[in-house]
């Protein structure tokens, strides 16, 4: 019996596992479905960067700086003291540098001039007709700097490079010479000049013609004392005239204007009358005291160096009573109807109505 009970017990278990054996699988878990991966879009096509546009350079600008050579000294109270005023205008109110050398010979002005281009400056002015020919020359071998030259009658070629200031000392002497004839009570003038210049030539031509548009009886008389800058020469020649009766006498000189001065002071006859020129002179003797034919030069320097911050490089400035030139007002120690007859004369002057020839022969 217990052989029977094992043996069934075995064929239960064995029964069991042929069951588990042969039961069908259980499913498997369902798998999630893999989501879908956006298709990835293509990059926009890199636009080439646009080429850098070159930068032109920017070109520097030369600050203008202005060198003066004068003749004489700035202390004459005359010719060279109007041309020192003038660069001080420039300075002041243009905002230019200057420079100036004074007391300059003919001989030395190349030399000075290349002194100072070589020290920067890119304007040059040569106050004085005797410099002219030099500073044509000088132009002519440095094209980029700016020449200022003076004189009395246009150079037939002008460099591109050159400011030409004509001096027309004769429109004013025209005016000197109409005073002088209606102020005279002898009938007699004379007039006082440093050397026969073309200039100086000029200004007693002027004064003739003056003279004979008034049409009085009057007597010029021209002597050049040899130097506008010595006093004791032109006191010689004043003591002279006034001894053979001049009673008005016209001093186109520089500082021998002094020594004219003296002798219309010292004279004890009949009084003398006396006009200058460039700056006033009434204090030298205000008794005797006519006027001065005065000069401006700040007034056409500082539109010259206007015109070179424009880009003019070179050109023509005449002087005259519109540009620099004026008989110095009131005059003095004349009688009103003088002075009545002179204000019509200049006013002529000024419009054009009087033609004034610039004649720079010799004075025969």
């Amino acid at each position: 019996m217990k052989k029977v009970s094992s043996l069934f017990i075995a064929l239960i278990v064995i029964a069991s596992m042929l069951l588990a054996a042969c039961a069908p699988a259980a499913p498997a878990a369902p798998v999630a479905p893999a989501e879908e991966v956006a298709p990835v879009e293509e990059a926009a096509p890199v636009e080439e960067a646009a080429p850098v546009e070159e930068v032109a350079p920017v070109e520097e600008v030369v600050p203008l700086k202005l060198a003066a050579i004068f003749p004489g000294v700035i202390t004459d109270a005359d010719y060279n003291a109007m041309a020192y005023l003038g660069i001080e205008a420039v300075k002041t109110e243009l905002g230019i540098e200057t420079a100036y050398s004074e007391s300059v010979a003919v001989p030395d002005v190349d030399r000075v001039m290349r002194e100072y281009i070589d020290a920067g400056y890119n304007i040059v002015w040569t106050h004085g007709g005797q410099f002219v020919t030099q500073t044509l020359e000088l132009a002519a071998s440095f094209p980029e700097v700016v020449f200022i030259a003076e004189g009395d009658a246009l150079p037939a070629e002008l460099p591109t490079n050159v400011w030409f200031i004509d001096r027309n000392f004769h429109v004013g002497f025209y005016g000197i010479g109409a005073l002088a004839a209606r102020a005279t009570t002898t009938g007699k003038i004379g007039y006082i000049g440093g050397l026969t210049l073309p200039f100086s030539n000029a200004e007693v031509h002027a004064m003739q013609q003056a003279i004979a548009d008034s049409g009085l009886d009057v007597t010029l008389k021209p002597v050049w004392a040899g130097d506008f800058n010595d006093p004791a020469k032109a006191r010689q020649v004043a003591d002279t005239m006034i001894a053979e009766g001049f009673d008005v006498i016209v001093g186109a000189l520089n500082l021998g204007m002094q020594g004219v001065f003296e002798a219309v002071k010292a004279n004890t006859g009949s009084k003398v009358l006396v006009t200058a020129k460039y700056s006033d002179k009434s204090q030298f003797a205000p008794d005797n005291y006519i006027t001065s034919l005065l000069y401006d030069f700040a007034g056409p320097l500082k539109a010259i160096i206007t015109k070179v911050q424009a880009g003019e490089m070179g050109g023509y400035y005449p002087l005259g009573f519109e540009t620099g030139v004026m008989l110095q007002t009131p005059l003095t120690n004349v009688p009103d109807s003088v002075v009545a007859e002179m204000d019509v004369v200049i006013a002529d002057l000024v419009s054009g109505k009087i033609e004034v020839v610039k004649d720079v022969n010799p004075i025969e």
